[in-house]
């Protein structure tokens, strides 16, 4: 996944990323410096600990930086076919976008906005407070 995101962003001119693969609980130690931006998409509903991740992320952005989470809209996976076929996260794992704000919000973050992300995502944004 990282090397198609990588020839995607770079192809699109953008150049100005860092690509690593970890334990996301874990990243401090993989992101050496604070970050303006840490986007998540179509995983958040499967980690365990949400709080300690959200924690986790708060730790690297700089202030008023922004942590973006994509998920699945919670309805059954039956109806988020692609090519005829079921995809995403089984219908029990999906969150609704409330649920999402409440498993950030305890972190520290401030929702900034949801957005529909068509045909059966959602994302929401969050901001780390500059105080």
């Amino acid at each position: 996944m990282l090397d198609v995101t990588k020839l995607r962003l770079g192809e699109a001119g953008i150049s100005n990323c860092d690509y690593v693969a970890g334990d996301a609980y874990e990243i401090a130690k993989l992101v050496p410096r604070r970050v303006d931006l840490v986007f998540m998409a179509n995983a958040f509903h499967g980690v365990p600990d949400r709080l300690h991740l959200a924690r986790a992320v708060r730790e690297v952005l700089n202030p008023s930086g922004r942590f973006a989470i994509v998920n699945w809209h919670q309805c059954p996976r039956e109806e988020t076919t692609i090519l005829g076929e079921p995809r995403g996260p089984r219908t029990e794992l999906r969150m609704s976008p409330d649920q999402t704000i409440s498993a950030v919000e305890p972190a520290g973050f401030r929702p900034l906005q949801v957005v529909e992300v068509l045909p059966y995502h959602y994302g929401v944004v969050f901001e780390r407070p500059s105080t």
